[in-house]
């Protein structure tokens, strides 16, 4: 009984729990399908994709194309992308309209610079949070997904991606990795008061500073926007926009540098009264 109530993700790799029966299910499952779709519409709202101009979207662990399915309804093209033969396996039966790729994500996005309008993912970007095999280290795989991810979107292009955390921790490795990629952007979530409702999206920014992050659905003030909408900037473009070498040995930049060692998981010295301090020279 133990085994039932825990995640997937936790019950081994993707495209071993995501076999031809759990794919089966997928597609006939019809709670599933109109889950999966109402967080593809909203991720696509997110877009702010312009209006009457198709555009090119890439759906990130694509599964069988419930997402695309949307996307095409919306005049879109896309590709999708996912590691699970079987659920790819049943996209092909269904004669979905998208086009079709093999591949891990945590490996990276095979395309070529600026190829994306936009991309969208529904539960998946949290399966790289742990490590499946012995070769896999989560924050290497986040940041090479996070990266090419990047590179493949045009500037100004947004990321909607739909994730369930598993806590705190997950949500800040995740966003730091999104952030040393080059990102901004922040976490939206809908409906912060249910239990059941609430539903997390990661809305990134390439290329755009600044970019106005969206608000949650159900929100009841614009108080707890503040609460339930975490932002982050990328921090390294105000060192890298200052010229000269003191504010880069400045205590504050000291700071800076070890909080995003910490965030990497590497271990750093506390800080202490004496840090980024300036040494006597020695004669």
């Amino acid at each position: 009984m133990a085994g039932s109530v825990r995640r997937p993700e936790q019950t081994g790799p993707a495209e071993l729990f995501y076999n031809e029966a759990e794919a089966r299910k997928y597609t006939h499952n019809s709670r599933i399908i109109e889950i999966q779709s109402q967080m593809s519409e909203r991720a696509v709202e997110l877009l702010c994709l312009p209006e009457d101009q198709p555009c090119y979207l890439l759906d990130v662990g694509c599964g069988s194309g419930l997402s695309g399915d949307y996307i095409s309804e919306q005049g879109h093209h896309w590709v999708g992308i996912d590691i699970s033969t079987a659920m790819l396996d049943v996209a092909v039966e269904r004669e979905v309209e998208g086009d079709l790729i093999h591949g891990d994500m945590g490996q990276g996005i095979p395309f070529r610079p600026g190829t994306f309008d936009g991309c969208i993912s529904i539960s998946a970007l949290q399966w790289l949070c742990n490590a499946d095999k012995k070769t896999h280290n989560p924050p290497r795989r986040l940041f090479r997904f996070f990266s090419t991810l990047y590179s493949a979107l045009a500037r100004g292009a947004r990321a909607i991606l739909q994730l369930y955390p598993e806590n705190g921790e997950q949500l800040e490795l995740v966003t730091a990795q999104a952030m040393r990629a080059g990102f901004t952007g922040g976490m939206v979530v809908d409906y912060p008061n249910s239990s059941k409702a609430k539903k997390f999206f990661l809305c990134l920014f390439a290329g755009v500073s600044g970019g106005v992050l969206p608000k949650g659905l159900g929100e009841e003030s614009t108080g707890q926007v503040s609460r339930h909408q975490a932002s982050f900037t990328n921090e390294r473009l105000r060192f890298k926009n200052v010229r000269g070498k003191s504010v880069k040995k400045s205590r504050d930049w000291v700071l800076e540098k070890k909080e995003r060692r910490r965030r990497q998981g590497k271990e750093v010295r506390p800080d202490t009264k004496f840090s980024g301090r300036k040494r006597r020279p020695h004669f």
